[in-house]
C-alpha cells in the first residue's frame, strides 16, 4: 500500500550516537554529499545539453545527444537526489545509521565516474556501464541492514525499487549498443520508476511537511485511491518494460495513475501553503505529475505533443518536487527553520516556468520550438545556480544546533 505508516515520516531526527565519521562533514550524512552533487550537477548537465544543441560541444563516448541527455537527467541528476534522500530518511525511520564517512564518500565517486568516465577518452565500454550501473544497487545494499533491522517492513519496498532502477540502467546501457531487442525504453522504465518512488514518498512526507507547520491541519487518505495508485503505476511500468499490454490501454492506464493522483493531491491540500514556499513548491510539483500523466494520456490518443508531455513528468514533476524537496530536507536536517529565502522562491519560480514554457510554448508555438527549448534549459540552469549558490554552504557546513548530521 501506499498509505502513510507510523514511522514513515521524515521528522529530522539528528540525536543519533555521531560517528567518527561525522567529522567529514559533507559526507556526515547522505543529503549532504548527494544534494550538492545533484545541484550541481543539474547545473552542469543542463548547461552542457545546450551546448551540445548548439554543436558547441562534442559528445560523450558511447552515447548519442537525446540518449546522453535523457539518460544524465534521469541516472545522473535524479538518482543523486534519490540516494541523499533515502540515506537520511532511512536512518530517521529506522533508527540505524547509514552510510557516512569514507564509505559515503566512496558511493558518491562511484557516481561521479559514471558520470565523467564517458568523457575520458581510451575507457572501455564495459568499464563505463559497469560503473555507472553499479550505483544504484550500491545505494540498495547500504541501506539494506537498516531497512532490515528497522521494525516497519513496508519502508523495505525500497530495495527491490533500487534494484529495478539499476536494472533499468544496465538494460538501457546494452539497449545503446543494440544488444538488447524486445524490451521497451528502459530510460521511459526508469522514469516510471521514479514516479512511482515520488508517489511513495510524496504520500509520506507531504502531509507530514504540512501538519508540522500548519496548525490544525487534516489530510484525507482514501484507500481505495491508494491501491488505484499503485495497481496503476504497476501496470504502466510492466507495459512500458516488456510491451505485454495492448498500446490502447496505455493512455487508459495513465488517465487512471493522473486521476488517481489529483485526488490523493486534492485530500493533501490546505490553502495555507501558500504562503510558505516550500510547502507550495512540494503540492505544485506533484501537480505537475498529475498533470504529465493525463497530456501523456492525450498524447496516447494523439491529441497532444508527445515530447511536451514528457517533459511535464520531467521538468515539472521530477524536477520542481525534487528541488522542493532537497530544499525541504536540507534546512530540516542542519537545524534550520524549514521556510526558504526569496531567493530560493525565486529559484522555484524559475523552474516552474521552465516547464511552462517547455510543456506548452513548444506544443503551442511550435514554429519557435528550439527558442523555447533554449530558453527552458537557462531557466533551468539559472533556478539551480540559485538553489547551489544558496545550498552549498549549508551542506559543507556544521549544523546550526551543534548536533550531528
Amino acid at each position: 500500500m501506499l498509505r502513510i505508516l507510523p514511522g514513515m515520516a521524515i521528522n529530522d531526527r539528528s540525536d543519533m550516537t555521531p560517528s567518527a565519521a561525522s567529522a567529514w562533514i559533507p559526507f556526515a550524512l547522505g543529503f549532504r554529499a548527494f544534494f550538492l552533487l545533484a545541484g550541481l550537477s543539474a547545473i552542469l548537465l543542463m548547461a552542457v545539453w545546450l551546448l551540445i544543441r548548439h554543436a558547441l560541444s562534442g559528445l560523450p563516448a558511447h552515447y548519442d545527444p537525446i540518449t546522453w541527455h535523457a539518460h544524465e537527467m534521469l541516472f545522473g541528476y535524479t538518482a543523486a537526489v534519490i540516494a541523499g534522500f533515502l540515506l537520511t530518511a532511512v536512518r530517521n525511520w529506522t533508527g540505524v545509521d547509514t552510510w557516512t564517512g569514507p564509505r559515503l564518500a566512496l558511493l558518491a565517486l562511484v557516481w561521479l565516474l559514471g558520470r565523467l568516465l564517458p568523457w575520458v577518452p581510451g575507457v572501455p565500454v564495459a568499464v563505463l556501464i559497469a560503473v555507472d550501473a553499479a550505483f544504484l544497487p550500491l545505494v540498495g545494499l547500504s541501506l539494506m541492514r537498516p531497512l532490515w533491522q528497522g521494525q516497519n517492513r513496508i519502508n523495505r519496498v525500497f530495495l527491490p525499487l533500487l534494484l529495478a532502477m539499476g536494472l533499468a540502467n544496465l538494460l538501457s546501457h546494452l539497449q545503446m549498443l543494440d544488444l538488447l531487442g524486445g524490451l521497451g525504453d528502459m530510460r521511459r522504465v526508469m522514469l516510471e520508476l521514479i514516479l512511482a518512488l515520488i508517489a511513495l514518498v510524496g504520500g509520506r512526507v507531504m502531509p507530514f511537511f504540512t501538519r508540522s507547520v500548519l496548525p490544525g491541519f487534516k489530510f484525507t487518505q482514501r484507500l481505495w485511491v491508494e491501491r488505484l495508485t499503485l495497481v496503476s503505476l504497476t501496470l504502466i511500468i510492466l507495459g512500458e518494460s516488456a510491451a505485454i499490454l495492448p498500446g490502447s490501454l496505455m493512455p487508459m492506464l495513465w488517465l487512471v495513475f493522473g486521476a488517481s493522483q489529483a485526488i490523493r493531491l486534492a485530500g493533501w491540500f490546505d490553502r495555507r501553503i501558500f504562503a510558505i514556499p516550500v510547502l507550495w513548491v512540494l503540492h505544485v510539483g506533484y501537480a505537475w505529475l498529475v498533470l504529465g500523466a493525463l497530456l501523456t494520456a492525450l498524447a496516447g490518443f494523439s491529441l497532444f505533443p508527445s515530447t511536451s508531455a514528457l517533459h511535464a513528468l520531467t521538468v515539472g514533476g521530477v524536477g520542481v518536487f525534487t528541488m522542493g524537496m532537497m530544499a525541504r530536507v536540507a534546512r530540516g536536517h542542519t537545524g534550520r527553520p524549514i521556510d526558504v529565502t526569496r531567493t530560493i522562491t525565486l529559484a522555484f519560480l524559475a523552474m516552474n516556468l521552465a516547464a511552462l514554457i517547455r510543456v506548452f510554448a513548444t506544443a503551442w508555438i511550435g514554429s519557435a520550438y528550439g527558442v523555447w527549448v533554449d530558453l527552458s534549459g537557462v531557466l533551468w540552469v539559472f533556478g539551480f545556480t540559485l538553489f547551489a549558490w544558496q545550498y552549498a554552504p549549508i551542506l559543507l557546513y556544521p549544523r546550526v544546533d551543534g548536533r550531528p548530521g
